[in-house]
């Protein structure tokens, strides 16, 4: 069952624009969704409840992706710094500078069980190796756990949280770590999914209940939906070329988002596909986990 479907229960809850929208979450304390346009930088807030939507302009010349917290500040990453912010009062704490002195900027990041933020870097010409994995401690540690990356992406964790997920995008290649939740090591790396042959891109990924992975595929049109091995029992077609990722939300995280981009579409694709960087919300494919807070 992986044939390519369409369903009529896709709703753009936002029609926007986002050059680069990323790194949707469900924050269960504000009941709404949160999401980033990396490239216009900024940070964004959907109430559901009520349908509004929240711009923060934000400074930097990326703003690569967020995180939740249990002091209730936002972790994001901006270029190669991650800072802590206060969606309510605009005040910004450097936090840790991950890298310096290389033309890559951060990306896709998510927090394990443990209050552990596991964040990639990105080459910002898109084909060199220069990236890499990291684990960030709540003290601020910094720790490279690979290197080797040209755009590092997908980073999600099982239910149980003893497998880590992670994509290089321009690799073409999603794979599977085993993760050692008390001393945070990632082990025995294997290959997850492959596209290496077709140049699919895979991107940004979450997990539901069931333990399937969800990925967005940028340029490609769709998600999908992988069981744990590795097997696609799911894909779905979007009204847009470029899916960027995907979080459960809602009261009881039956809602699944899905951010989108309008970057590299030509002016013609553009007039062809007016939802192009909208925020979208599919109900009735899954439910999801709540998300973990860094500290």
């Amino acid at each position: 069952m992986n044939a390519l479907t369409h369903t009529n229960h896709i709703e753009c809850v936002v029609q926007n624009h986002d050059q680069l929208g990323e790194t949707p979450l469900w924050c269960e304390r504000t009941q709404k969704l949160w999401w980033v346009d990396i490239e216009q930088p900024r940070l964004q807030s959907f109430d559901p409840a009520t349908g509004a939507h929240r711009v923060i302009e934000m400074p930097g010349t990326y703003l690569g992706s967020q995180a939740l917290t249990v002091s209730g500040a936002r972790m994001v990453a901006i270029d190669l710094e991650l800072q802590l912010f206060d969606t309510e009062t605009g005040t910004a704490t450097p936090f840790a500078v991950v890298e310096h002195g290389v033309d890559n900027r951060l990306n896709d990041g998510r927090v394990d069980q443990r209050g552990r933020l596991w964040i990639g870097t990105m080459d910002n010409q898109l084909h060199r190796p220069n990236g890499s994995l990291y684990r960030v401690d709540p003290n601020g540690t910094v720790k490279k756990m690979a290197g080797d990356i040209i755009v590092s992406n997908g980073i999600a964790f099982s239910p149980d949280g003893t497998t880590l997920y992670f994509t290089d995008t321009r690799r073409y290649i999603s794979w599977a770590f085993d993760l050692d939740l008390d001393d945070g090591a990632i082990t025995n790396r294997r290959v997850f999914a492959d596209y290496s042959a077709t140049g699919d891109r895979p991107d940004g990924a979450c997990i539901d209940v069931d333990g399937c992975l969800w990925t967005a595929f940028f340029a490609g049109g769709r998600i999908v939906r992988y069981r744990p091995d590795g097997a696609i029992d799911r894909q779905i077609a979007l009204p847009v070329t470029n899916p960027t990722c995907l979080c459960f939300g809602g009261k009881e995280l039956k809602t699944l988002y899905v951010t989108s981009a309008t970057k590299f579409l030509t002016p013609e694709q553009r007039a062809a596909e007016p939802l192009a960087g909208s925020l979208f919300a599919i109900e009735g494919i899954g439910q999801g986990l709540p998300e973990n807070r860094f500290g």
